[in-house]
């Protein structure tokens, strides 16, 4: 049999590190320890693999969760073996987090470390227009792996005010605390708006990661 999908570039990858790509579009994560997943985000597993629905581990966080429209539908991966996870055909990327932390906006979020601390923060001046939105804080040493729909864009916030639409915000760093601002204007309203009505507003020393993409119809969905 030939075909050139044999090729050694689709075969899997062999590296021994925990957490890594298979490709640009994949991620492999060895167990030993659970990681907690996006749900419906495997895309295949080879060993003995359990999957497990991630509840709230406190009253506030289920609260939080109950009335955030960015609400994390998680679940616990556990078990010996190997699991690949992906969504949407999305790119993905690694940090690697070293007693720091990073926030993640929207459905960015693929799968992190069962160890890591984790938990759902409102944006200041999130109101009722905007639905409420909502990022999730994750600290401490582990492995967070997120997915962007396209090749991102790393903004330097420090200089000046950057404004990002929320649903291009894949993460931020930790110490900038997002402000939602709105475009909104009588004459905007009346001619039916520019599609441009909330940012996030960011500025102090850190960086923002921005997707080529306010997200499509089928981001948020579960297989």
């Amino acid at each position: 049999m030939r075909s050139d999908i044999f090729d050694r570039t689709n075969l899997e990858v062999e590296n021994g590190q925990r957490f890594f790509l298979q490709n640009s579009k994949m991620l492999k994560v060895t167990l030993g320890e659970p990681v907690l997943a996006a749900k419906g985000s495997m895309v295949a597993h080879q060993g003995a693999v359990q999957f497990h629905h991630k509840g709230s581990d406190t009253l506030a966080k289920f609260v939080k969760r109950a009335i955030s429209s960015d609400d994390q539908a998680l679940m616990t991966v556990s078990g010996q073996g190997d699991v690949f996870f992906a969504r949407f055909a999305e790119t993905v990327f690694i940090i690697h987090l070293e007693g720091d932390a990073i926030s993640v906006g929207g459905a960015s979020l693929l799968a992190f470390d069962a160890t890591l601390q984790w938990d759902l923060h409102r944006t200041r001046g999130a109101g009722m227009m905007t639905g409420g939105l909502f990022n999730t804080l994750i600290q401490g040493h582990g492995s967070v792996a997120l997915t962007s729909d396209g090749q991102p864009v790393i903004l330097d916030c420090s200089q000046q005010p950057t404004f990002v639409d929320p649903n291009a915000a894949v993460c931020w760093s930790a110490n900038l605390v997002p402000e939602v601002v709105s475009s909104m204007n009588m004459s905007s309203l009346l001619r039916g708006g520019t599609g441009e009505a909330f940012q996030y507003k960011f500025h102090g020393p850190g960086f923002v990661v921005v997707q080529p993409s306010e997200g499509f119809a089928g981001l948020g969905q579960t297989s």
